[in-house]
């Protein structure tokens, strides 16, 4: 199960890059769309594979429980990562101009740091689920229990990752200050 989550990681990096190569580098738009529908796929793929390999009676492991983990934050963030790079690639390639920066201070930087804390707040919950899916597809807690391994990291991300908006909240950052013409 390790190695095929190491596959799906490195297929999405493949298909994404893939993907974008073709669409702007190569300018066939058609055969770049195409390698991008396929990155959603690849979840598609590991979760039946997952789901598979537990209703085979494999035993449950911690790369089961790790496929659920890489599931949700790919769920989540996937779609986003796949924007983020056809900005760039866009811009690379002359066809867009650059994306807005996020204000780093006052009211923006404050909804910024809690829309990705909100962000990995959903990662994690679809993550859990995942977890217990497959603990209630094993039969209960006393089979499934290395399926949970992976609630020890991802909780302690929430928890410190909750500093930084809560810091912004109370330091948000001042305006740079205007410069003047003397």
């Amino acid at each position: 199960m390790l190695y095929l989550v190491l596959a799906c990681d490195v297929l999405f990096w493949v298909f994404l890059g893939g993907g974008l190569a073709a669409r702007y580098a190569a300018g066939r738009r058609t055969l770049g769309g195409v390698l991008l529908l396929c990155v959603p796929l690849i979840d598609v793929v590991l979760l039946a594979a997952t789901v598979l390999s537990i209703r085979n009676g494999a035993e449950p492991t911690i790369w089961h429980g790790l496929s659920a983990a890489y599931l949700g934050i790919t769920v989540v963030y996937g779609h986003r990562t796949v924007r983020w790079a056809d900005a760039r690639f866009a811009r690379r390639f002359g066809e867009d101009a650059p994306p807005p920066r996020p204000k780093p201070y006052g009211r923006a930087a404050i909804v910024d740091a809690w829309t990705s804390w909100l962000t990995f707040l959903l990662a994690y919950a679809l993550s859990v689920g995942l977890m217990f899916g497959l603990v209630a597809l094993v039969g209960g807690l006393d089979a499934g229990a290395p399926l949970l391994v992976w609630l020890n990291p991802l909780t302690k991300v929430l928890i410190y990752s909750l500093i930084w908006p809560v810091l912004t909240t109370i330091w948000p950052g001042k305006p740079p200050e205007a410069t003047e013409n003397t």
